[in-house]
């Protein structure tokens, strides 16, 4: 029997916000970082994002120094608020629903994501989902905590491809064995979209919902 595969973008898919920026907003706010600065920087990389000019390294570098400096016990704590208050409050009924549809049917689930793990594994968590995608965070060798590079392949554009055929591989699985929809806002998602069986632009960006409509792709508005 061919397996069914649901594979989920998060930030303005599955959740009305991008999770990394709301993250670094919540930990100025904490005053973790200079808020001027940050936030002009903060702003700089999330207009790149959009423009699909992002170097997914520079940003993740700058993203998560405040996170390798605070070390794992407050970095933890925070993100517990984080979840509390900036995310759990935000997640629509309509997405849960979504998500559950596929697991109810036994479809595999994954959430492939460009924002760290740190950041969206409690989130996964929250819609249930257990196979997360994202950007691994490589270790200090001496602390054993996070040192800002990126272990592997960013789960990034091209990367997101590149991520999901390595975890298709693991378990011995090939594109051709699958039945695949991946739900995706973004334009920076245009390769996996094109990849899958099943493309579905999911509260889709302007240019990518006129592509969908170009090419008869399913286009599904969550919120």
């Amino acid at each position: 029997m061919t397996i069914k595969l649901a594979l989920f973008d998060l930030d303005h898919t599955l959740l009305p916000l991008d999770s990394d920026y709301e993250w670094n907003v919540f930990t100025t706010a904490l005053g973790w970082h200079d808020p001027v600065e940050f936030n002009r920087q903060n702003d700089s990389f999330y207009a790149q994002y959009q423009a699909g000019t992002l170097d997914i390294h520079e940003y993740v570098r700058f993203a998560t120094a405040a996170l390798c400096a605070q070390g794992a016990e407050k970095s933890q704590s925070a993100h517990a608020k984080f979840m509390a208050t900036v995310v759990q409050p935000v997640i629509r009924p309509a997405a849960l629903s979504l998500v559950q549809q596929h697991l109810t049917a036994g479809d595999a689930v994954v959430i492939v994501t460009a924002t760290n793990e740190f950041v969206t594994r409690p989130i996964a968590s929250a819609f249930g989902v257990t196979e997360l995608i994202a950007v691994r965070l490589a270790c200090d060798a001496d602390s054993g905590w996070f040192s800002g590079e990126i272990s592997g392949t960013p789960s990034f554009r091209e990367g997101k491809v590149a991520r999901v055929e390595q975890w298709l591989a693991e378990r011995g699985l090939t594109w051709a064995s699958v039945e695949s929809s991946f739900y995706s806002d973004s334009m920076n998602d245009l390769p996996l979209l094109e990849k899958v069986t099943h493309p579905v632009a999911t509260n889709p960006e302007d240019r990518l919902r006129a592509i969908a409509l170009e090419r008869g792709w399913r286009i599904l508005d969550l919120f």
